[in-house]
């Protein structure tokens, strides 16, 4: 059996499909590296995990696809709970990161779907109340009621901030 090789000019590589491309991974770990800044600012409430860490994952995935934003809002999620030593465990931190990755990416369906502003209140529900409620198994009715405000609240900033960018980046046509 001989080796025949293939010419460069018959390879078809589409980069266009490929998910982890070299700009995607840099552009992630810029988002990654902002959610760590966001992190820094935290909304007051009983955990100390409020933040504004989401509000780059919301651009990522309205701007460039859920599975960017995905990505960004869990591990940015997890950046914002290292900041405070994992108050309420480590497994519940990654429970709660896998919600913010399927709130970011439903955020990112609606908007597309329906309409930008539509999407914004679908996000804002799903991360302030449903987020909260999602929690009552862990917490209790204590922790659930706590974190309504605060997590509305951060929910309503991080929504904004990440609306607003993607307005203004799409009027500047840069994107």
């Amino acid at each position: 059996m001989t080796f025949v090789p293939i010419p460069p000019e018959e390879i078809n590589i589409d980069y266009q499909k490929i998910f982890w491309s070299s700009k995607r991974i840099a552009r992630m770990a810029i988002f990654i590296a902002l959610s760590a800044v966001g992190a820094m600012i935290k909304v007051p409430s009983p955990t100390g995990t409020v933040a504004l860490d989401a509000a780059f994952a919301f651009f990522s995935a309205i701007t460039f696809g859920w599975r960017e934003g995905a990505i960004v809002a869990a591990l940015g999620h997890m950046l914002t709970a290292l900041t405070t030593g994992f108050p309420l465990s480590f497994p519940i931190h990654l429970y709660i990161a896998v919600q913010m990755s399927v709130w970011v990416s439903a955020f990112e369906f609606v908007a597309k779907k329906i309409h930008l502003w539509v999407g914004a209140l679908v996000a804002v529900f799903l991360n302030g109340p449903v987020s909260s409620l999602l929690v009552m198994p862990i917490g209790g009715i204590g922790l659930t009621a706590a974190l309504i405000i605060p997590l509305t609240i951060a929910s309503s900033i991080n929504i904004f901030i990440a609306i607003t960018a993607y307005l203004i980046i799409v009027k500047s046509k840069m994107v």
